[in-house]
């Protein structure tokens, strides 16, 4: 009898919202150790459950599988890096300012969160990134490709590519910057090569 079997069907009108936050930030801790420090198919739920504290019936109840738990978790997390952003980029109205504060945020959340990082580039193939909720989002993502195809249209960003590119550029640099940088265990925060690493991604998306 294997696992789902024996705690019963999964009920998809269950939602961890309803779960007591105590539990959800174990489960979510638990989900950021095992699986940034092991292979994904060699962590089992029952490991999850024993870790975090919680039964594997509340496991299973809650989340269903193993890809929607850690699909669950990583949304959670990369929300919470949203709301920070959006905050941050009320009231800017110059492009360049913009993205160099989107950029300061996003490195100053992962390196108080590295593993947040390390989850969505090694256990979560760029393939599934379309189950994240936060990818979809309109407040960040059609915030932030909004601002993207404004400063194309004012001249101020790169126009000889769609704005899509722009935000892949963006995003694609950051994403292979933060996590080799947390694969190489490099003792120095991200933040410390701020200026650096804007200057170089500034570079490739102004206006020429």
């Amino acid at each position: 009898m294997n696992a789902s079997t024996a705690v019963g069907k999964v009920d998809l009108n269950v939602s961890p919202a309803k779960m007591r936050k105590a539990t959800l930030d174990r489960i979510e801790n638990a989900v950021l150790e095992l699986f940034t420090n092991h292979d994904f198919n060699s962590v089992p739920l029952i490991e999850v459950a024993r870790t975090a504290n919680v039964s594997l019936q509340t496991i299973y109840k809650y989340f269903g599988s193993k890809e929607r738990l850690v699909a669950y978790v990583l949304d959670t997390t990369l929300s919470r890096l949203a709301d920070r952003m959006i905050d941050h980029l009320e009231g800017i109205e110059d492009y360049r300012e913009r993205l160099r504060k989107t950029l300061w945020v996003m490195l100053d959340y992962f390196d108080k969160h590295p593993k947040v990082i390390l989850l969505l580039t090694v256990s979560i193939p760029a393939s599934r990134y379309h189950d994240l909720p936060v990818y979809e989002s309109p407040e960040l993502m059609g915030a932030f490709l909004g601002m993207l195809k404004e400063g194309q249209q004012k001249g101020a960003l790169n126009n000889s590519v769609s704005s899509k590119m722009l935000l892949d550029v963006f995003m694609g640099v950051f994403g292979r910057v933060a996590q080799m940088h947390f694969l190489r265990k490099e003792t120095d925060r991200l933040i410390d090569q701020f200026d650096g690493l804007f200057a170089i991604l500034w570079g490739a998306l102004k206006a020429p």
